[in-house]
């Protein structure tokens, strides 16, 4: 093996452990279900985009990965499923793209307005969420894109941040900022590691959140990487309900990494109640000045 496919190797494996949960977490009486929703009212990546009735790559990754861990996922594109029964599921994962209530021609019908606030109703009540990648990309808050709104939408209050832009996709730092969540604990995973993927940037940060991974932007090329390091993966409580997010996911050797894969189990693990740790705020103490924004 060469010595860059070695380093590949070491840094997905490092992305993994990231969040890597403990073996028999989902050992629950009753089986759960998880809904995995793929809708892109803008943009779509193609690790959603289907090929015919054929399943999309994170689909599929995400059903084998409840397989091996006793959980059910669901996957659709059809937003009138937030008008049905909600309580037959006990965790939501996005991977959508603007505003979902919007119609797009060739896609699945859009979300209602009231399934919108029977999916937050539902969080808060206490189902689990998962954001991934352009998750943060939905339904997208009013005023400038260059700047941190007041009134954030309540989706993405919920979810904790915002996508604003992204550059050219690079090798990039990621620095591990709680080193005990589970999963990271005892796995030997350094402080820092690089990772070569398609890199978010963020606003609109909740006070409270619980930051796992830091986006370290020193040295990354880009005009709107030149501000100070944010977060990158997170998690916090939303009212009963408990939320993950991670930037990560766009590239398609990332969805097939066994680590990564172990990773999705592991926060969906904790979202789900399923292995308890406390996620007090940190932001302030890791990532001081994650709300400074590039004036352009």
């Amino acid at each position: 093996m060469h010595r860059r496919d070695l380093l590949r190797s070491a840094s997905m494996a490092a992305l993994g452990l990231a969040f890597f949960p403990c073996r028999g977490a989902f050992a629950k009486e009753k089986k759960q279900k998880v809904l995995y929703f793929t809708r892109s009212a803008t943009y779509e990546h193609s690790a959603v985009r289907r090929k015919g009735k054929k399943l999309s790559i994170s689909e599929r990754v995400l059903k084998e990965v409840g397989k091996r861990h006793g959980f059910d996922v669901v996957c659709t594109k059809d937003g009138r499923v937030f008008d049905g029964d909600l309580d037959q599921f006990d965790a939501f994962a996005f991977y959508t793209s603007g505003d979902l209530t919007k119609p797009k021609k060739g896609e699945a019908p859009p979300m209602t307005l009231k399934g919108k606030d029977r999916l937050l109703a539902a969080v808060a009540g206490g189902k689990g969420f998962l954001g991934i990648h352009s998750c943060s990309d939905s339904f997208h808050s009013k005023g400038p894109a260059n700047e941190n709104q007041k009134e954030v939408d309540p989706f993405l209050a919920m979810l904790g941040g915002e996508f604003i832009v992204h550059g050219k996709q690079q090798v990039a730092k990621l620095r591990v900022t709680s080193p005990n969540f589970p999963g990271v604990a005892g796995q030997g995973l350094p402080e820092t590691f690089e990772l070569m993927e398609e890199w978010y940037t963020l606003k609109n940060f909740a006070p409270d959140l619980h930051v796992i991974l830091v986006q370290e932007t020193a040295g990354m090329e880009g005009d709107c990487y030149q501000r100070p390091p944010f977060p990158a993966s997170w998690a916090r409580l939303h009212d009963k309900g408990r939320v993950v997010y991670t930037s990560l996911g766009h590239r398609h050797e990332v969805w097939e990494d066994p680590k990564y894969q172990e990773g999705l189990a592991g926060a969906l693990a904790w979202s789900m109640g399923n292995v308890d740790f406390a996620v007090p705020a940190n932001i302030k103490e890791v990532a001081p000045k994650a709300d400074q924004l590039p004036k352009k």
